[in-house]
């Protein structure tokens, strides 16, 4: 297990980049392809302060040492990369993979040393931890963990108090991982891309690929007609079968939207069961008298008593009285008159809808019946079957049938 670090690095970073690596991986084993899982990391550095925004998938190849980078590719990518995120400048801070809870293994040396030898000599590792996800996360934790290097000489216990000349083979560094504490920042454009991403994964749904049938050929004696007839009965069958797993779009914005309501409870049904499991294992002498003894002070039974996270909890139950209404039949009644105000509003919306194509086609129809009566007097009141018509001689449907 990696150790914390103390060098006051300061790394934020961005939900975008999130969403990159789990597509990544999502697709890895999707398609069930071989190899590490490995990208790099784009940000910012500014003194000890580090933002991560975007990240890119990488190209391996196999070497002596281990699998690495390929040199030409990468160079190639990151250029790119750089010409596209120009403002603010974006460059390369360090790479991602998937790593164990314990931190990084030694498979992974190669192609760190390699990013820090040619490209920052400050870069940091991002590893995804996948037994957090199928375990799921405690406390909304990320199943993520960030780590910077350094060189550190090795001394041996037997070494240490002992004065000893130091020589050139003496002197072997080792890279060292320690943890680095993170943030997740956003911006407001960001954050409308990333919702805007994140509910259409959600309302992605899975459908199953329709066996094509061979159309079966008809039989001869019975004519061609009906053969084609039945050919294109059995293609308008399947866009049918295909159709009854698309969302309408209302669909799709309800499932959204309860799907966000979901997520927001379970969130909450997950804190209130945290606060709970701490509340009841205070020590009991801390629960009757206010004071911990010291038989349940050196107990490890018990959860050491925090009193900024109970005043946290007392603040919160105290904002329950402002959330909750007093007079729960005049609360019921305030939001039964605003919904019906609401529906008032669609109603007369709709109804100055209806009057407006009323009006429309009132025009239209004394814009004919002016026509007809401006005709009628252009012919002197006669009809088509009059002798004196001028079209009285031209043939009608019923001549021609005639």
């Amino acid at each position: 297990m990696a150790k914390s670090s103390d060098s006051g690095l300061q790394v934020a970073l961005h939900p975008l980049v999130l969403l990159t690596i789990s597509d990544y991986i999502t697709r890895h084993t999707l398609r069930q392809q071989t190899g590490p899982v490995v990208g790099a990391l784009l940000g910012q550095q500014n003194g000890r302060e580090i933002t991560i925004e975007h990240a890119f998938e990488c190209l391996l190849q196999e070497t002596e040492e281990g699998v690495v980078l390929a040199p030409a590719w990468f160079e190639s990518r990151l250029q790119q990369m750089r010409d596209v995120h120009k403002s603010p400048a974006l460059d390369l801070v360090g790479w991602y993979t998937i790593l164990p809870n314990s931190g990084p293994q030694p498979h992974n040396l190669p192609i760190h040393r390699q990013i820090l030898h040619h490209y920052n000599e400050s870069a940091i590792l991002l590893g995804f931890h996948p037994e957090e996800v199928a375990a799921g996360s405690v406390g909304g934790k990320l199943p993520l963990t960030i780590y910077e290097s350094n060189y550190e000489a090795e001394v041996s216990s037997a070494d240490v108090g002992e004065d000893k000349e130091m020589t050139d083979a003496e002197s072997l560094l080792k890279l060292k991982f320690k943890e680095l504490p993170y943030t997740v920042e956003t911006g407001e454009a960001e954050m409308i891309s990333v919702d805007f991403v994140a509910r259409g994964g959600g309302n992605a749904t899975a459908i199953e690929s329709t066996s094509k049938k061979a159309p079966t050929p008809a039989p001869e004696d019975k004519g061609k007609g009906k053969g084609k007839a039945t050919a294109k009965s059995e293609e308008g069958e399947t866009p049918k079968s295909e159709d009854k797993h698309i969302l309408s779009r209302e669909d799709e914005e309800q499932l959204a939207s309860l799907t966000a309501k979901a997520n927001a409870i379970k969130m909450l049904h997950s804190r209130i069961n945290l606060i709970t499991v701490y509340l009841q294992n205070l020590p009991p002498s801390y629960i009757s008298d206010g004071v911990t003894s010291e038989a349940d002070a050196e107990s490890k039974k018990y959860t050491p008593v925090n009193q900024s996270i109970l005043r946290s909890i007392q603040a919160l139950l105290g904002r329950l009285s402002v959330l909750i209404p007093a007079d729960s039949i005049g609360f019921e009644h305030e939001l039964m008159s605003e919904k019906n105000d609401v529906t008032l509003i669609s109603l007369l919306g709709e109804l100055t809808k209806s009057v407006q194509e009323v009006r429309e086609t009132g025009k239209k129809f004394s814009i004919v019946e002016s026509g007809k009566s401006s005709r009628a007097k252009r012919d002197g009141g006669m009809s088509w079957t009059d002798s004196g018509h001028p079209m009285h001689q031209v043939m009608t449907a019923g001549d021609l049938m005639g």
